[in-house]
């Protein structure tokens, strides 16, 4: 049995890839929106966030063999404790996670390393500012941005109640939440652009998966700045980006004892 961490759509792909291929797993999603979004699927899903030690726990009590963690590039805390979780309990933890995007220089993009230094350079430019970065980060955003009376903050998130409580309580106006589930093609977040007079969008680099390509290019095009948060680089001597090559490394390390019996 394969304890999975999901938290993207190409994690999805995976997981029914792998159960296609005969191996059982149990898949452990943050969100009921997230659970309907595997779909009609023969493998167990969980729901709800675990730390350490409630991974722990669930890890001892299961006869998983392997934990394959397949969470958002983003979610450094998920990564830790999966690490630190298959650690405790002897087991093999290997990180799939989508390609990364190489973008060529452009005078408007500007590229960050974290969320509080794509919020110092927000401020310096001023304008409508949209985030498309989540609703985890926003009191990173909110603090720098909001009582600037030369800067509109707009914020693109999930229409979930736990986003809209946020937004209530750091003070983000109700005509500035867009709340939305994507993807978005290109032609909408034109639309959503011109609609709020954006000169500012902040993304993070999530992958082709993210829709990252149609925001950017859309804002580029439109002679909007792009501030781009680059991906976290993961401390680990392997990522897996293809599914075949991390069906023959669970193969490698647990051969047989993955397969449905």
């Amino acid at each position: 049995m394969i304890f999975m961490l999901c938290g993207t759509s190409d994690a999805r792909e995976l997981a029914l890839t792998l159960e296609r291929n005969g191996l059982s797993l149990l898949a452990s999603v943050v969100t009921q929106s997230a659970a309907d979004r595997l779909g009609n699927t023969s493998f167990k899903t969980r729901v709800g966030r675990l730390d350490k030690d409630s991974m722990i726990t669930l890890l001892q009590e299961g006869n998983y063999r392997a934990v394959v963690d397949a969470s958002h590039p983003f979610a450094l805390e998920a990564h830790a404790n999966a690490i630190a979780a298959a650690a405790a309990v002897g087991l093999p933890y290997l990180r799939y996670e989508r390609r990364s995007l190489s973008y060529d220089s452009h005078p408007r993009l500007i590229m960050t390393s974290s969320y509080e230094e794509a919020a110092r350079q927000a401020k310096e430019l001023k304008g409508a500012v949209m985030l498309t970065t989540g609703g985890k980060t926003l009191e990173i955003f909110a603090e720098q941005l909001l009582g600037d009376p030369n800067i509109r903050m707009i914020v693109r998130l999930l229409p979930c109640l736990e986003n809209m409580e946020k937004c209530v309580t750091l003070g983000i106006e109700q005509r500035n939440i867009i709340a939305m589930q994507g993807p978005f093609s290109r032609e909408l977040n034109e639309a959503l652009y011109r609609q709020y007079g954006i000169q500012v969008m902040i993304t993070k680099e999530s992958g082709a998966q993210g829709s990252v390509d149609e925001k950017l290019y859309a804002a580029l095009e439109m002679g909007l700045y792009v501030i781009l948060i680059t991906r976290p680089v993961a401390q680990l001597s392997v990522v897996y980006d293809s599914i075949d090559d991390i069906i023959a490394a669970l193969d490698s390390v647990g051969g047989e004892s993955f397969y449905k019996k």
